[in-house]
Formats: structure tokens, C-alpha cells, sequence
């Protein structure tokens, strides 16, 4: 029985990679060359492999440039959206300001209900507080002289200020979530994953859903209490997210230049393809290598084939390996903070020359560096 399975096997082998001879023909001299059955294989296996390395590395590049496009696209869509409510808001401010200029019998009642917008506002502008770039979006504008203008257009003049930026408060949220799910998507990850389960911000915006509710509880007319809902939900996604990002590794751990990806490659000790687990860097002796996010050293020692190694848990199911280090500058169980160094390029362990060997784990499986570091320029941006 094992004998008729080895001579199909055999049988086979010769039916598709005959023993060839090929004969090369130099200034008149011929010498020929025998390609045996077994390198044939050789050579065939060689180029299924390449053939799936270019594979994977063009599905992955037309990913990305999907993801890129389908977040743009969500962008434009919101900003014209926020564009035509923009241009509707004016035009129904305008009216109102024709209305009250006919008469000042109200006078009181605006000034009141701007009062209580005003409360409401503040509420708003407050979560945006140590927001990057809040403070200059949404600063008010000086308000109008009151030797050349009179009470009625004043208080006109608040309000639309008022909408303004109500408006643009949830036009900043949520063009920094947009760009923030970019970067997750860009990572591979599932952006819906780590927003916010629901608002975070606490007060009436969580206990009132609803528009009508809402109002009634911040005292004021419904359309602006919508507007407010609108903010708050993308300023809390918006932070969900930012919070997310600040636990993952989307920095770079130093700023050398990448000698080697992520994926199959040929082993430069004996030449086969292999899967590279990791990304590469290469620069001087002792070069600062970087923590790229928070996190807790959970091993810093030799490990086999990586030399001296140090590998931080960041949580979420998150570990960065750093090897090949020449200096370590944690031990285990330190905390590290993001951007600290945690040590010395080197060439320690199997190594070629002087670089660092860079893995991302996620829950147990190897990921690719370069889309967590895309993800963490596009947040950059």
C-alpha cells in the first residue's frame, strides 16, 4: 500500500515537473543545465509565495484607499449638510430680526429667553474644555456698540451669536469624531467598538433624550434644545474615541526610517520566504526607542531569536514587542508612559545589523505597525 502511494506521488511529480534540461549557448560554447523534479518545486513554491505576498500587500494598499475615501466622503456629506442648515438658520434669524424691530413690546421675553440660552450655552462650551482647538472655534464675538445700536439688535445680535455657536460647536465634535473613526479603520480596528456606550457627559443630557424633555429642562424653545442634543452626542463620541486612542499604540516608536514590513519576505539568513512578524528599523547604535503608548512593561529580558526584548501590555487586549534592543531602560512591571524610552537600538539575538524589531499584538494575533501608525498621523492631522 505505501508503496503504490509513492509511486502515484512519483507518477504525479513527473507528470507536471518532468526532469528538464536547458541549454545555454555563450560565444559558441553550450552548456546545458539539469532542473530536477525537486527544484522545480523549489521554484514554484517560491513564486506561489511571492505571488501571495503581492496579493496581500495589494488587498491591504486598496483597503486603505477605500477606507480614506469612505471617511472623506462622510465628511463632505456632514459639512454640506451643516452648510444648508447653516444658510436656513439665517435666513429664519433674519425674519425674526424684521419682526422684532417692528416692535419692542417683547423686549423683556428676548431678553429672558437669551438669558436662558445663554445658561444652556455655557453648559456646552464647559464640556469643551481642554479640547484641542475648542477655544478658538468657538470664542464669541465681540458684542455690538451700545451708543450705535439699540436694545432690540443687540439682543438679536446674542442670539445669533448664540446659534453660531451652538452650530459650530457640533460641526467641531463631530468633524473630530469623523477623523478619529478614519484612524481607527485605518488601524483595522471597528471605531463603534471603543466610542463612548452612550453619553458621558452627565446633568440633563443624559436623563432627556428626547428634544421636547430636553428643553423643558434647560428652559429653553426646543430647536436650539436639539441643536444642544446634536453637540453633546458628537462631543461624546468624539471623546470616547480621543480616550481610546490615547490607550493604543499609534506612535511611532522611534523616528528612524523602515528598512523591512510587515508580511511574507525573504529570510536574510538562509533566503526562504517567511513571515515577518513585525516592522523594521534601522539607525544607529543606541538610538532612544520609544514606548508608543501607555502601558505596563510585562517582560523585559532575552527571549530566543529577539535578544534583549521588552514587551508592554497597553490593556484592550493590546502588547507592543520591542527587540533586537542593545540598552533596556524598564523593568518588569514598570509603568511607562507614552513617548518614554524603554531603551537602546541594538543588534542583539538574530539579527543582521543594528535595528529595532517592532510587533503589535492585538488579543494574541500579530497585527500590522504600519496601519497603527497611519492611524496615528491621520489623528495628528
Amino acid at each position: 500500500m505505501v508503496e503504490e502511494q509513492e509511486q502515484v506521488r512519483r507518477s504525479l511529480i513527473d507528470r507536471w515537473f518532468p526532469e528538464r534540461h536547458v541549454f545555454l549557448r555563450t560565444n559558441g560554447e553550450i552548456k546545458g543545465h539539469v532542473l530536477t523534479s525537486g527544484r522545480q518545486m523549489m521554484m514554484a513554491g517560491a513564486g506561489i509565495a511571492v505571488a501571495a505576498w503581492t496579493l496581500v500587500a495589494s488587498g491591504s494598499f486598496i483597503f486603505d484607499l477605500a477606507a480614506r475615501s469612505r471617511a472623506d466622503d462622510e465628511i463632505v456629506r456632514a459639512r454640506a449638510a451643516s452648510e444648508r442648515l447653516n444658510a436656513d438658520l439665517q435666513a429664519r434669524l433674519e425674519t425674526a430680526v424684521v419682526r422684532m424691530s417692528a416692535t419692542t413690546g417683547g423686549l423683556d421675553e428676548m431678553a429672558s429667553m437669551v438669558e436662558r440660552r445663554h445658561a444652556a450655552l455655557t453648559g456646552v462650551m464647559t464640556m469643551f474644555r481642554g479640547v484641542d482647538g475648542a477655544e478658538a472655534v468657538l470664542a464669541p464675538r465681540p458684542p455690538l456698540p451700545a451708543a450705535q445700536t439699540g436694545p432690540v439688535q443687540r439682543i438679536v445680535a446674542v442670539r445669533m451669536d448664540q446659534e453660531r455657536l451652538i452650530e459650530r460647536a457640533g460641526d467641531f465634535a463631530q468633524t473630530r469624531a469623523e477623523r478619529l473613526r478614519l484612524a481607527f479603520r485605518l488601524a483595522g480596528l471597528n471605531p463603534a467598538a471603543y466610542a463612548a456606550s452612550g453619553s458621558a457627559l452627565g446633568g440633563p443630557l443624559v436623563e432627556a433624550r428626547d428634544p421636547k424633555a430636553l428643553a423643558t429642562i434647560l428652559d429653553v424653545d426646543e430647536p436650539f434644545a436639539i441643536r444642544i442634543r446634536h453637540a453633546a452626542d458628537n462631543l461624546s463620541e468624539m471623546r470616547g474615541l480621543a480616550d481610546a486612542a490615547e490607550g493604543l499604540p499609534f506612535h511611532r516608536p522611534t523616528q528612524a526610517r523602515t528598512t523591512s514590513g510587515f508580511g511574507v519576505r525573504f529570510d536574510p539568513f538562509n533566503g526562504r520566504p517567511a513571515v515577518h512578524q513585525g516592522q523594521d528599523f534601522a539607525a544607529p547604535l543606541n538610538t532612544a526607542i520609544h514606548a508608543t503608548a501607555p502601558g505596563i512593561v510585562s517582560f523585559a529580558g532575552v527571549r530566543s531569536g529577539y535578544g534583549n526584548t521588552v514587551e508592554i501590555d497597553h490593556g484592550r487586549g493590546f502588547k507592543t514587542r520591542f527587540a533586537h534592543l542593545n540598552t533596556m531602560a524598564v523593568q518588569p512591571g514598570q509603568r511607562v508612559a507614552l513617548g518614554q524610552r524603554i531603551g537602546g537600538m541594538g543588534t542583539t539575538g538574530r539579527s543582521t545589523g543594528v535595528h529595532l524589531h517592532y510587533e503589535v499584538w492585538m488579543d494574541g494575533r500579530p497585527q500590522n505597525p504600519a496601519r497603527f501608525i497611519r492611524a496615528g498621523e491621520q489623528i495628528v492631522q
